[in-house]
């Protein structure tokens, strides 16, 4: 900032030496035409023309002409000093300086600036003829009389310097006192930045609890929310992590324990080997299905996960009721069947469907009905599965999507991983849909697949 203060000085300087040379020349010149219009008139004195009486127009002119300060109006008749508009002339335009005999000896106009050890002199040099009818190239070897206009710079220059040197020294004052100001306010206004710096700096992957206090309004308090917003996501998805980990780490240690117990103890006849055989494959069945559901949840949120296409409601739900019939024994009904035709991914679907009469399965007996149905209404595609079980308790209806969590049933079933009902939510999710749940205790279950309806693209929304 003080560089392009101060080279915003000199080129100020700069130009205000410029406008100082235009406005001397232009006096000059108007000294200048102002002469020559008095030699082409008459003498005011006797009101006839000059003729050659080349001392009277000088005389005339002096002495109605006031110059300017520093300004000069020298005369020469016949080559040799005749009158000035001063009678104290700076040294550098004394008769015997060579500046004055350059001017005697001219026989044409010239304008030009001299250096001396006074300054410098600007000066507008015109040649007057005795015959004001012969041109100034014709006047070769006759007399030369000059009227000259010579300005002093220093002074006017000296001023200038002075007003610059003013606007420097103001300049620089300005510019501490803005500088000040400037670091006061940025101080300030960084103060939540430095603090959402330290906070970062704390921050590790066992402490994400630390966040910036907002105060105020504006950008920063907006970037202090984003902030905090952010961390407190980390946050959720870091807890989410050591819970999928350590759940993780509990649903595998009871496969791999009893694997490693029947390896133990395996006998040495080929009855006791075989029977030790099959449970481990069972065991490791059950942890390969583990792993495959967890990498589909996994899935869910890839922005892949699903492969659409055009899907008839009444032909799809015909062939759920087909394949989920097999799963168990149980009085199984079609309660409804949509008609009409949607996008979704059937083979997620599918899934999902499958889960829930699974999830019903397991929680009915035999004698118990398990019904499937669906409907088009009111821009929405339903799916669902009922049951007449033993329902589900108030406090397990919520838990029961998420990871690993198992509701109270008086039918136990060890292969279950937990995962099911989160892998019918994440697909309902990725269908831009949700999972809706009826139950109440001994009076059965009712689960619900709610889509948005996705028209095919040639028929209408």
């Amino acid at each position: 900032m003080s560089l392009s203060s101060m080279s915003s000085v000199l080129v100020i300087r700069q130009i205000l030496f410029a406008k100082l040379e235009d406005r001397i020349q232009q006096s000059m010149q108007l000294e200048v035409e102002e002469f020559r219009q008095l030699r082409d008139g008459n003498n005011p004195e006797t009101g006839q023309p000059f003729g050659n009486d080349i001392a009277a127009v000088f005389d005339v002119f002096l002495s109605r002409n006031i110059p300017e300060d520093d300004e000069y109006l020298i005369t020469i008749v016949d080559g040799q000093f005749y009158r000035a508009s001063s009678l104290a002339l700076p040294t550098a335009l004394q008769p015997d300086r060579p500046l004055m005999q350059q001017w005697a000896s001219l026989n044409q106009s010239h304008q030009g600036m001299a250096t001396t050890p006074s300054g410098s002199i600007l000066y507008q040099a015109a040649p007057v003829q005795h015959d004001p009818e012969l041109p100034p190239e014709r006047a070769t070897g006759a007399e030369i009389n000059v009227f000259v206009v010579a300005y002093l710079t220093a002074g006017e220059r000296e001023e200038v310097n002075e007003a610059v040197k003013t606007v420097t020294q103001v300049s620089l004052s300005v510019l501490a006192i803005a500088s000040l100001l400037a670091w006061l306010a940025a101080g300030k206004v960084l103060a939540p930045l430095h603090l959402l710096s330290q906070t970062a700096r704390s921050i590790s992957d066992a402490n994400l609890t630390e966040r910036i206090p907002i105060r105020g309004s504006g950008d920063i308090a907006e970037l202090a929310i984003t902030f905090n917003d952010m961390m407190d996501r980390l946050e959720a998805t870091f807890k989410s992590q050591r819970q999928l980990l350590n759940d993780v780490g509990h649903e595998l240690r009871t496969p791999i324990t009893i694997i490693r117990g029947h390896l133990e103890l395996m006998g040495s006849t080929p009855e006791e080997q075989q029977e030790t055989l099959d449970i481990v494959l069972d065991e490791l069945d059950r942890i390969s299905r583990f792993i495959n559901e967890l990498m589909l949840l996994a899935k869910a949120e890839r922005p892949d996960f699903l492969a659409p296409q055009v899907i008839d409601l009444t032909l799809f739900t015909e062939e759920l009721f087909t394949k989920i019939t097999t799963l168990g024994d149980r009085h199984w009904r079609l309660e409804a069947l949509g008609t009409g035709q949607f996008v979704g991914d059937r083979q997620r679907l599918t899934e999902a469907i499958v889960n829930l009469a699974q999830n019903a399965i397991h929680h009915t007996d035999p004698s118990d009905t398990i019904a499937l149905g669906s409907a088009l209404r009111q821009g929405r595609i339903y799916l669902w599965v009922t049951d007449t079980g033993e329902g589900i308790a108030a406090a397990d209806q919520q838990r029961i999507f998420e990871r690993f969590v198992r509701g109270h049933s008086r039918h136990p079933h060890p292969e279950g991983t937990g995962l099911g009902l989160a892998i019918v939510q994440a697909i309902a999710i990725a269908h831009d849909g949700n999972v809706t749940l009826t139950s109440q205790p001994s009076q059965g279950a009712t689960f619900t697949l709610v889509l948005p309806y996705q028209p095919p693209p040639d028929l209408p929304a």
